[in-house]
């Protein structure tokens, strides 16, 4: 943990070491519903973001390999290590339009905890802080959110961040893996409707 907290302790607030800590516990409690292996679990969780492609000009082969590096640093087994690099590279949302070229349980589980922390109340204060970091307005209604992005296009999107709501977090409900991330994230989804509706609301001046 102790590297981690180091890597990213200057991250953007979004993607730092509580959003590591929140997806690690999520992970674990779900793989434990799902029988999965909880070694392979927490190092995936651990080490997902630690090297994150969005802060890096879009290089997804940096996080792999600083995994790797690391995980071989602390003699872990090959086997081990090829997994979580398998699931570092598969991990991410990178726009709906991303074929998955290897799948497990572990990873599923993963994949519901790092998708359950960017919805809810969490969900939308980390896009509002990505948003201020990249310098995007809050909300632009002559900006229509894009649906069909290819994931280069939803890699360089400069789009105002309430459009990443239909662009991404709505969408995360539809796209979860386990039973355990389905219930969490239908409560959290309603609170991002909820909020849509009253920002809606204030940006008229009708609430």
């Amino acid at each position: 943990m102790q590297f981690v907290k180091q890597t990213l302790a200057d991250a953007e607030g979004g993607h730092d070491w509580f959003h590591i800590e929140r997806v690690y516990k999520t992970a674990k409690n779900i793989a434990t519903t799902e029988n999965a292996d909880l070694f392979i679990v927490a190092l995936g969780a651990l080490l997902h973001d630690i090297a994150d492609s969005k802060f890096y000009d879009g290089d997804e082969t940096i996080g792999p390999k600083k995994a790797r590096q690391f995980l071989e640093s602390q003699v872990v087994d090959e086997p081990i290590i090829n997994h979580v690099e398998k699931i570092i590279e598969n991990i991410s949302f990178k726009g709906g339009n991303f074929t998955q070229n290897f799948t497990s349980i572990e990873l599923e589980c993963l994949q519901d905890a790092d998708r359950l922390d960017a919805i809810g109340a969490i969900g939308i204060a980390r896009c509002f802080s990505y948003g201020g970091y990249k310098k995007r307005a809050l909300y632009n209604p002559d900006i229509a959110p894009n649906l069909n992005m290819s994931k280069e296009e939803y890699k360089k999107s400069t789009a105002p961040s309430v459009n990443h709501f239909y662009e991404k977090l709505l969408l995360l409900k539809g796209k979860m893996n386990t039973e355990s991330g389905k219930k969490i994230a239908l409560k959290r989804h309603e609170f991002m409707k909820s909020f849509l509706t009253q920002f809606y609301g204030e940006w008229e001046g009708e609430l």
